[in-house]
């Protein structure tokens, strides 16, 4: 099974997603609802317990990772008054449940107990990719002449901005966000986009990456160094290596430069693309924030 595979069957849930990833979800597969925080000890030791489950049982189960302080509508709705504590979820109801952190066995003879068994492993398919590459200049032009035509339609900015933003227009490209009215101006997508801009803005006198390397591999608690390689493999297009950087200065340093390690992170969130390596890594920081 590939590590892709593992991780789709753990994901972050919140009140926007609830309903459709765990409570429909749950009508053909089980949900394990795990409530947790970053300050709770005995989580850090659930977590990864459940998490193996997770990939043990083949997608016999989905693992669901509530952080309470973040989603405290979701912790009042399931009256949880203690973490870690687990929830099931089958066929769209609330099975069954347990406060505190389980050894492995136990939490087995629990699975056990409601028919839930290790399914066997299946292989992932190749990736098939049916559509062609979007060439983001062609885009580009392809949108410029979409708002001659309709000047008033704002989205249409914002999907040029986006675009720019691919082909290395960054000015033109926060010029035109500047200029988004305010309901578009907090969409999600510009937020990304002003993220972006800022990662970009970090590049513009910063040393190459040989240089940068160099100076981690004299000094590894050279912070500024890492942060800045972090970024520029993020626009590089190897975020995985880049939250590597940026993990490594939490590891080292949580409270650098008024805590640079943690929001390098949460700003990398945002713009990369790959869900499950956005969980892995969140789930990775919430670990070390734990300690």
């Amino acid at each position: 099974m590939t590590e892709s595979m593992q991780a789709s069957y753990v994901f972050d849930a919140n009140a926007a997603n609830f309903e459709a990833d765990v409570l429909k979800q749950s009508l053909t597969v089980p949900v394990l609802v795990d409530f947790w925080a970053t300050w709770c000890g005995p989580c850090k030791q659930l977590g990864p317990i459940l998490e193996k489950l997770a990939a043990d049982y083949n997608g016999a189960f989905l693992l669901a990772k509530v952080d309470v302080d973040a989603e405290q509508q979701l912790a009042a709705a399931f009256q949880i008054r203690s973490i870690p504590t687990v929830m099931l979820v089958k066929d769209g109801q609330l099975l069954d449940g347990f406060p505190g952190a389980l050894p492995e066995a136990q939490l087995r003879e629990f699975l056990k107990h409601h028919g839930i068994e290790p399914a066997p492993a299946v292989e992932e398919p190749p990736a098939v990719d049916t559509a062609p590459p979007v060439d983001p200049h062609a885009e580009v032009m392809r949108l410029r002449k979409a708002i001659e035509a309709a000047p008033d339609q704002a989205a249409l900015r914002l999907d040029l901005a986006l675009a720019l933003l691919a082909t290395g227009g960054a000015h033109e490209a926060e010029q035109l966000l500047d200029a988004l009215p305010a309901n578009l101006a907090t969409d999600e997508r510009a937020v990304k986009a002003r993220t972006q801009l800022g990662f970009s803005a970090l590049l513009r006198d910063a040393p190459p990456p040989t240089i940068l390397e160099a100076a981690i591999a004299a000094n590894p608690d050279d912070l500024r160094a890492r942060h800045l390689l972090g970024v520029q493999q993020i626009v590089a297009g190897d975020p995985e290596a880049g939250l590597e950087q940026f993990l490594e200065m939490l590891r080292r340093n949580r409270g650098f430069d008024n805590g640079l390690p943690k929001q390098a992170l949460l700003d990398a969130f945002r713009i990369v693309q790959d869900e499950d390596l956005v969980g892995r890594y969140r789930r990775r920081m919430a670990s070390l924030l734990l300690v």
